[in-house]
């Protein structure tokens, strides 16, 4: 009787080392770098353009600061951190004939290649998402106080950061589909649901799939 209960503790196996390492996985930042500019040009541009009239009184240094911001955020959003923290990457080119393609990039599956970790996966999109909504705020204010002087530089503001959510939401699906469906359905999942690691995080892998549009 003691033998039998041996053996059926024996064929127990309660493997909680790999639960806290599966955890801990998820919640690190592997791309801490990437991971700081990726909020960090956006943020400062939203901060300068709020404060700037407390601390100089020069709109063209304010505007020109503020346009700069921007620039290198759309930069390093499109070219660095997108593929490095969800592994998507896009952009749009013009052929022979002139006609525009949009071009979406994602990293192939792979059992040998981990996830991205959804901690980076949560501040990539909450960033692209939250700071363009920010911006179109802006728009009314200004709009709304007469502060017109703003109003070009609330608008490129816009621009260059919807365009990125633009053409990530359409990276995440593939490319496919009208992007008033693809965007009403990827953000009721992003903002509306409980999210689960897959909604935001994209697979690290060897090879490439390409989606043209």
């Amino acid at each position: 009787m003691k033998q039998a209960l041996v053996d059926d503790t024996e064929d127990v196996s309660l493997d909680f080392g790999n639960e806290e390492e599966l955890a801990f996985r998820k919640a690190k930042i592997r791309h801490p770098l990437a991971t700081f500019f990726h909020l960090f040009f956006r943020v400062s541009a939203i901060v300068t353009y709020v404060c700037c009239d407390w601390f100089s009184r020069s709109f063209a240094g304010c505007f020109v600061t503020v346009l700069l911001l921007l620039s290198f955020d759309f930069w390093s959003v499109k070219n660095v951190t997108g593929r490095l923290m969800v592994g998507l990457r896009w952009w749009n080119q013009i052929d022979e004939d002139g006609k525009s393609h949009w071009i979406f990039e994602a990293r192939k599956v792979s059992p040998n290649h981990g996830a991205a970790t959804e901690a980076e996966a949560r501040i990539f999109w909450l960033g692209l998402i939250i700071c363009p909504v920010i911006w179109t705020l802006f728009f009314f204010s200004t709009l709304f106080s007469l502060k017109l002087k703003w109003l070009a530089l609330v608008i490129t503001g816009i621009s260059l950061q919807a365009a990125n959510l633009y053409g990530y939401i359409l990276c995440k699906m593939g490319g496919e589909g009208d992007i008033s469906t693809v965007a009403a359905s990827f953000l009721s999942q992003t903002v509306f649901q409980t999210a689960s690691p897959g909604d935001f995080e994209k697979p690290r892998l060897e090879g490439r799939d390409i989606h043209q549009r």
